[in-house]
């Protein structure tokens, strides 16, 4: 058996994903990662203390055999019955100006963004100890409009909403359920849109800090916000935006 806490993270494979499982395993947690094409890069990553199951997050009735999965692979690579922390940071993002979204698109990023991290976490509830941690994902979007972005942000106001929900529900197992609220930030999320210098600059005049966020600014705060020094907060959104939109 081991003593060591134990996440799950979501979207592991690349991203801010393999950036919080790399903190994570620095601070010295175990960590189950998910990916679902990145298979080269899972595997170059992983280590006693990374390892990696594929999930497709859309696919809810496979739901209960990933618990299982979970279930097996914790006992097998860390010697534990359960684990500690839930990440749910899998996400789309789809640029669509709203007169012309479509239903198909609309609906891709309410299965991926809002009802796969709403069904996994119930699927893996019983698998998360008591006092455990849930951090689902969100945006500064849901604060400062940007054109073309309504459909995913209306999924990520929905998210902070669940969270808000789960940390009522949840409380009689002391387990907390927080927001973490992210913004533009350099990763290849979005098919890669925050790598033009044109839609940094344009991103930098509404953050505080006057710059985009690399990947540790957010990645790095990680372990802490799950810790027991943050013990104390659930249903919270936790800005890390660098101060975007205010």
């Amino acid at each position: 058996m081991t003593d060591r806490k134990i996440a799950l993270v979501t979207g592991a494979g690349r991203g801010l994903g393999m950036g919080i499982a790399h903190h994570l395993t620095q601070s010295g947690v175990a960590v189950l990662g998910t990916y679902l094409t990145s298979k080269r890069a899972a595997s170059e990553a992983a280590g006693p203390d990374l390892v990696f199951r594929q999930l497709d997050v859309t696919r809810i009735d496979m739901f209960a055999e990933f618990a299982t999965t979970v279930r097996s692979t914790l006992q097998e690579s860390f010697g534990a019955e359960t684990f500690d922390y839930l990440v749910n940071n899998a996400g789309i993002g789809t640029y669509a100006p709203y007169a012309t979204t479509t239903p198909e698109q609309f609906d891709e990023l309410v299965q991926i963004n809002l009802k796969a991290p709403f069904f996994l976490t119930q699927a893996l509830l019983p698998l998360i100890n008591e006092g455990g941690r849930v951090l689902n994902v969100s945006t500064a979007l849901t604060r400062g409009v940007v054109p073309g972005m309504s459909a995913y942000a209306a999924t990520k106001g929905a998210i902070e909403v669940l969270t808000r929900y789960q940390a009522v529900e949840l409380a009689e197992r002391s387990i907390r359920v927080n927001t973490l609220m992210g913004g533009a930030v350099l990763t290849d999320f979005g098919g890669g849109i925050m790598h033009s210098p044109e839609v940094q600059q344009l991103s930098a005049h509404t953050i505080a800090q006057g710059r985009i966020a690399m990947p540790d600014d957010i990645t790095a705060a990680v372990p802490a916000v799950l810790s027991d020094s943050f013990q104390w907060a659930t249903g919270a959104v936790i800005d890390l935006s660098g101060g975007q939109s205010l």
